[in-house]
């Protein structure tokens, strides 16, 4: 399902994308748990797909979930975690908060 939310984005479905990448975290949460890597990824993943649709700020928190997240359970230098870190960095920086973004 993760993957057909990443098509249905590439496609420019963003409605769709978000329904489907909520709809994944939702059963993985249920599931793993809101701690499990997995979990963050998904997270992760529809944190990065709000932007697309001018949800900065549901995206910033949900970045800074995930990094928490990642922080609590991964290593401070594992990819996953330093990935939710460029991608709150991103997000900070499309709001034009750049000195956050640093």
């Amino acid at each position: 399902l993760n993957n057909l939310a990443w098509v249905l984005q590439q496609q420019g479905k963003y409605d769709e994308s978000e329904t489907m990448h909520r709809h994944v975290l939702e059963g993985l949460e249920r599931l793993l748990g809101p701690d499990h890597p997995d979990t963050l990824t998904s997270l992760n993943n529809l944190a990065a797909a709000l932007p697309l649709q001018g949800k900065y700020e549901e995206s910033e928190t949900m970045h800074r979930r995930a990094l928490k997240g990642c922080e609590k359970v991964l290593r401070p230098d594992h990819p996953d975690t330093l990935r939710s870190l460029e991608n709150l960095a991103l997000v900070l920086g499309s709001q034009g908060r750049y000195d956050e973004s640093e």
